[in-house]
């Protein structure tokens, strides 16, 4: 997850967003050797009095940067658009779970099973036990089992919500009376926290999402309690 005076991003954990963070640094890269570039130019013409008579009137100089720059949005545009693809793509999903935004809270509905659901609120900072984040812990967590194809479905009952995990590369915006769909893998074991990300009222910045990642045998436990506790 994210800590204080963090510049980056925070690390990957699924393969899709493993794309997005080197996506970053190559378009990064570019756009600091531009940046380089213009700040020389500029630096050159206010600093000399030199004039060469070549690049006053030059047909070569307007085709290269004619070109150049269409060549540079090529370079941006083709793995963008590559990452883009791979993130529409849901092949065979090992597990569909609907998630759907109230005024201030997730519910989540395993619908593989045929009686498995929860709603998902945050809890409050005095209850807290040790080791939690304040504004982020929820009382039950969004269970999958790790290095496996997960489908969500996500909507919403009241007004427009997003729900966002960025260490998974994931956000989608939930909207009443419509139904989206992403997928995600999550790479390794653990604990990956998101928040709503559109403004949906007073409470907006008080409707965490936790998804908990564990080992298949570890998930079948716990939906076999959940169950039972239905």
């Amino acid at each position: 997850m994210a800590h204080p005076s963090q510049l980056g991003f925070q690390d990957a954990a699924s393969p899709v967003m493993e794309e997005l963070l080197h996506f970053h640094d190559h378009a990064l890269m570019i756009v600091f050797l531009i940046s380089t570039l213009v700040l020389y130019i500029i630096m050159a013409m206010v600093t000399t009095k030199l004039t060469n008579k070549n690049i006053i009137d030059s047909q070569e100089i307007e085709i290269i940067w004619t070109i150049l720059p269409a060549v540079i949005l090529i370079l941006i545009a083709l793995p963008s658009l590559r990452i883009l693809y791979l993130m529409d793509e849901i092949n065979d999903p090992h597990l569909t779970i609907k998630a759907v935004g109230h005024q201030w809270y997730w519910s989540y509905e395993y619908t593989d099973y045929e009686d498995l659901g929860f709603d998902s609120y945050m809890i409050p900072t005095q209850d807290l036990s040790p080791g939690h984040f304040r504004l982020l812990e929820t009382d039950h967590r969004m269970v999958v089992p790790a290095e496996s194809p997960i489908r969500m479905l996500i909507s919403a009952e009241d007004v427009l919500h997003s729900w966002a995990v960025p260490a998974l590369g994931v956000k989608l915006d939930a909207i009443p009376g419509r139904l989206n769909q992403t997928a995600f893998i999550t790479s390794r074991p653990g604990v990956f926290y998101g928040q709503c990300s559109e403004i949906c009222g007073a409470n907006h910045s008080f409707m965490p999402i936790v998804v908990e990642a564990v080992p298949l045998e570890h998930f079948e436990n716990w939906s076999s309690l959940m169950l039972k506790d239905a």
